[in-house]
C-alpha cells in the first residue's frame, strides 16, 4: 500500500509539503492506525515555532516501504505543550518521547516511565536546550537531580553496577544488573554521560559549516551521518548531484560498512570470548584499512568522503589501489571465518546467547544487524534506495535465530555484500564531475542512509538565509541501546560483553 492509499484509507490530508497536519489529541490514535498497517514509526523530533506566532510541534515519521516516509505534526500550545503519549501503543516512541521532553518540555502525557533520559542528575530541572531561547553557551550549575533506577527484590537477588567509567577507551555508559546467582533477571543502562549539543551548535549555521559538526557526530561512522545529512540538505535546496556521486556515495557507504563489519568480527569473536587469534587477525586487517582510507582520503575514519552536493572522487590510481587491498582483505577475512565456523568452541558460546526475538526487535524499532540478526528484513537501501542503490542487485541479508550467532552472520555475509557493491559501483562509475554547487535557501527535508550500525534519518530545516534552523537526527544506537533490557535477561553475567559486541553501539551517536 502507498502512502496516498494510505491516507485515503485512514483520511488523513497530505499539504504540499507531504505532511500530515493532526490534532494533538488524534496524534496517537493516527500513529497506531498508521503500526497496524505495517508502516513503522521511524522517527520522530520536535520543533519550537514561537518565534513564528506559533508554539511547538512533534513530529511522527512512517515508513512506508517502497514509496517513502509519511510524517504526522501535531501542533502544541506555547504555553502547556503537552499531548497523549505514542509509548502507551507504540513501544518505538519510548525514548524519542522522553527526549523531547528534556530538550523541549513537551509532555507526552501518559508515557509510563518519564524519568530524564539525557539530562539527569547534573542538569537542573526545567533546562531545556533545544527552545529557541536556550543561548548554546549558557553555562549551567551542577544539579544533584536524583535519577533512580529498576530495582528487584527477592531471596538471593543482588545487584551489580558496571561503570559509567570502563577500562579500555570505550566512552561511559552505566549499566545496572539485578542477577541471581551468575543469571541475569534485568538490565537497565544509563547513557548520555557525554552530551555534546550537536542539534543546538548548529542553529544559525549554513550547511557547509554544520557538516563537520554532523560528520563527527559518531567517530566511526562519518560517512552513514554525512549522507543523510548531505541528502537532507540537497532536498530542502533542490540540489540533484551528479551520476559519478551518486555511484560514489555508494562506493565509500560500502567501504564504511566492510571495515566496521571486519572490526566487529575479530572483536565479537577475539575480545568478546578469548579467541585471541580473531582480534589479532581482524584489528591487523583493519588497520590495513583504516591506512587505505587515509591514502584515499586523507582520513583514517573517511572525513571528507561525502560533500555537500558530492563526493570525494577516486582517480584510476586511487580505484587501482582499492581494488588491490580489498582482493587482500577478502582472501584474509575467508581464511578467519573458516577458522572461526570451523570452531566449536566459539560457536557454542555464539549460539543461543543474547537472543533478541523478531518480536521484541519490532515492537522496539531496532536497526541495522540487531533487527536483520531477529530476521526483521529492514534495510534502507532496499526500502527506501538512495544513491545508486536503486540500479544495483540488492538482497536484504538476514538471519533469524536472534542470538549472537545470527549476528556474527549477518556481518559476515554483509561483508561479502559490501565488496559486491564496491566493485559493481566501480565497474558502472561514470565520467563526469563529483560535485555540483549547491546554493543554501529556504526550505525543509528528510535525509536518510543505512550505515553499518542502520539507518540513520536527519530532518533538517533552513531558514529564509539559507542557514539552519533546525537539524533533528536519529541515530541507530539511539534505537537498539534498549534492546539490552530483552536480550539480556537470561543470559549470565560473562555473556554481557559479548552480547554487547554483538550489536556494537556508539554512546556518542546516542548522546548527541
Amino acid at each position: 500500500m502507498n502512502i496516498d492509499q494510505l491516507c485515503s484509507e485512514l483520511g488523513l490530508v497530505r499539504a504540499e509539503s507531504g505532511i500530515v497536519e493532526v490534532l494533538r489529541e488524534e496524534l496517537a490514535r493516527q500513529a497506531e492506525a498508521l503500526v497496524v498497517k505495517e508502516a513503522p514509526l521511524v522517527f520522530m523530533y520536535a520543533t519550537d515555532e514561537r518565534a513564528r506566532g506559533s508554539g511547538f510541534a512533534v513530529h511522527a515519521v512512517f515508513s512506508v516501504a517502497g514509496d517513502g516516509f509519511l510524517t504526522l505534526r501535531a501542533a502544541l500550545p506555547a504555553d502547556a505543550p503537552a499531548y497523549p503519549a505514542l509509548t502507551r501503543s507504540i513501544m518505538a516512541a519510548h525514548w524519542y518521547e522522553r527526549l523531547m521532553g528534556d530538550q523541549f518540555g513537551i509532555l507526552a502525557e501518559g508515557h509510563p516511565d518519564w524519568r530524564r533520559l539525557m539530562h539527569h542528575e547534573n542538569i537542573p530541572a526545567g533546562t531545556h536546550p533545544l527552545r529557541k531561547d536556550f543561548a548554546w553557551n549558557t553555562r549551567l550549575p551542577h544539579a544533584q537531580e536524583p535519577h533512580l533506577m529498576h530495582q528487584v527484590e527477592g531471596q538471593g537477588v543482588y545487584e551489580i553496577p558496571v561503570g559509567p567509567i570502563h577500562a579500555g577507551i570505550i566512552e561511559p555508559g552505566h549499566f545496572r544488573f539485578n542477577v541471581r546467582g551468575e543469571r541475569i533477571l534485568t538490565l537497565e543502562g544509563k547513557l548520555f554521560f557525554t552530551h555534546k549539543g550537536v542539534e543546538k551548535l548548529v542553529e544559525g549555521k549554513t550547511p557547509e559549516a554544520a557538516l563537520p559538526f554532523v560528520e563527527r557526530i559518531s567517530g566511526d561512522m562519518a560517512v552513514g551521518h554525512t549522507l543523510a545529512y548531505a541528502q537532507a540538505v540537497e532536498r530542502a535546496v533542490g540540489c540533484a548531484v551528479s551520476p559519478r556521486t551518486r555511484w560514489l556515495r555508494v562506493v565509500w557507504n560500502e567501504l564504511e560498512r566492510f571495515t566496521a563489519h571486519i572490526f566487529d568480527i575479530g572483536n565479537m569473536a577475539g575480545n568478546g570470548t578469548g579467541f585471541t587469534f580473531m582480534a589479532a587477525q581482524g584489528f591487523r586487517m583493519l588497520e590495513e584499512l583504516r591506512r587505505l582510507h587515509e591514502a584515499l582520503v586523507g582520513h583514517r575514519y573517511l572525513r571528507g568522503a561525502i560533500t555537500l552536493g558530492g563526493a570525494h572522487d577516486l582517480d584510476a590510481l586511487a580505484q587501482q589501489q582499492l581494488s588491490a587491498q580489498l582482493r587482500k582483505t577478502e582472501r584474509e577475512l575467508e581464511t578467519i571465518l573458516d577458522v572461526a565456523f570451523r570452531s566449536d568452541g566459539l560457536m557454542e558460546r555464539f549460539e543461543t546467547t543474547g537472543v533478541l526475538s523478531p518480536d521484541a526487535a519490532r515492537a522496539y524499532g531496532a536497526r541495522g544487524v540487531g533487527a536483520r540478526g531477529s530476521g526483521i528484513a529492514t534495510d534502507l537501501r532496499s526500502e527506501h534506495p538512495y544513491a545508486a542503490y536503486a540500479e544495483l542487485p540488492f538482497l536484504v541479508v538476514m538471519e533469524a535465530a536472534g542470538d549472537v550467532a545470527a549476528r556474527f552472520r549477518v556481518r559476515a555475509r554483509e561483508a561479502a555484500q559490501a565488496l559486491a557493491l564496491i566493485r559493481a559501483a566501480l565497474d558502472s562509475l561514470p565520467e563526469g564531475s563529483a560535485q555540483v554547487a549547491l546554493v543554501p535557501k529556504q526550505g525543509s527535508a528528510l535525509g536518510w542512509a543505512e550505515s553499518f550500525r542502520g539507518a540513520v534519518i536527519d530532518f533538517v530545516q533552513l531558514d529564509e538565509r539559507g542557514t539552519i534552523d533546525r537539524l533533528a537526527v536519529s541515530d541507530p544506537s539511539f534505537m537498539n541501546w534498549p534492546l539490552f533490557g530483552e536480550l539480556g535477561p537470561g543470559n549470565i553475567v560473562p555473556d554481557f560483553p559479548l552480547c554487547n559486541k554483538s550489536l556494537n553501539l556508539s554512546y556518542s551517536g546516542t548522546d548527541l
